[in-house]
């Protein structure tokens, strides 16, 4: 206990350490400062002083990140974080705020995406290699977060915002894009007209036959989690937006069948939901997904019991024999 107390005396106040380190970052000992960030921090959170941990490492991730340090930068984001949940923080507006600010901190560089000669071949590899690091740290930082707001007093599935920051941030960077990784997060965020100018965005440069898809998988998702207002929202919103940009909204039985689901669902229609999954089923079978998310809306909409695919197994072994 006694040698404790000299350890928690000899930490200074956290800003001199934050005006050191700052002019380390920017004389370039980006490496240094960046063992300095951690074994710093890591010495006011043994001394309990989180809040100045936090202080510190929010300027240290910022600074990394300004600078274009994009791995040092998210490692130390994602120490925040960390601290966060040490110091059993509550989620609340202001430490949102600060997570917003390292987020936007991020760089934003649009891969380029022609090809010529033997050069522009190396740059391009060089840029999708950035891209899939930018995406990597900026992913795991507000993974972290949302986490966090999750067990800290956010809803149950984390912060709305920090959903919506992942979603674009993803979509705007990723070398590979996933949209149905950018629909999970768009679906369990708060801006569904957000989410349907990013659909329309992909729309149009997608391959044919893709729209549709693209489309009914956000509905889909919105409807397994029981969210038919955004579902419809959407829908209305996307048909706005393409009439708006004079494109064409896609016309499929895929489509179809999306439309008449919403119109199932605001009523207790289970014998046409049912009857909707089997008239469209070679539609429903163009994406597996759709299967699972479909069996999601039965149990949250009308109260079908999910089947267990072990107990299907076990009784048609029962009916052989």
């Amino acid at each position: 206990m006694s040698r404790e107390k000299p350890k928690r005396a000899t930490l200074p106040p956290v800003q001199e350490n934050i005006d050191k380190l700052d002019k380390a970052i920017n004389a370039g000992n980006f490496y240094g400062a960046q063992q300095m960030y951690k074994s710093i921090s890591a010495r006011y959170v043994s001394a309990q002083r989180y809040s100045e941990a936090l202080d510190l490492l929010h300027s240290g991730a910022c600074l990394q990140l300004n600078h274009g340090q994009v791995t040092c930068g998210a490692e130390l984001a994602v120490l925040f974080v960390e601290t966060l949940v040490k110091g059993k923080i509550p989620f609340d507006e202001d430490i949102l705020d600060r997570v917003r600010k390292i987020y936007k901190m991020f760089p934003q560089i649009p891969v380029p995406s022609n090809l010529g000669d033997d050069d522009d071949v190396q740059e391009l590899a060089e840029a999708l290699g950035a891209a899939k690091t930018r995406v990597e740290g900026c992913s795991s930082f507000l993974r972290a977060a949302i986490k966090w707001s999750a067990e800290f007093g956010a809803p149950r599935n984390g912060d709305p915002q920090l959903h919506v920051m992942l979603a674009e941030y993803i979509y705007s960077e990723s070398p590979e894009l996933d949209m149905a990784r950018v629909s999970y997060h768009f679906v369990r965020g708060n801006n569904p007209k957000k989410f349907a100018s990013t659909l329309v965005n992909f729309m149009g440069k997608c391959y044919p036959g893709e729209d549709d898809i693209v489309i009914a998988r956000a509905v889909l998702m919105y409807l397994s989690m029981g969210n038919l207002r955004d579902a419809n929202y959407l829908m209305d919103e996307l048909k706005r937006q393409v009439t708006s940009q004079e494109l064409d909204f896609p016309q499929s039985d895929l489509v179809q069948f999306i439309t008449f689901l919403l119109q199932t669902l605001e009523r207790d229609a289970l014998p046409l939901f049912n009857m909707l999954r089997v008239n469209y089923k070679s539609s429903i079978d163009r994406e597996p997904a759709f299967i699972e998310l479909l069996d999601d809306i039965g149990e949250k909409f009308y109260g079908v019991r999910r089947r267990n695919p072990l107990q299907g197994m076990f009784g048609d072994l029962l009916k052989m024999m």
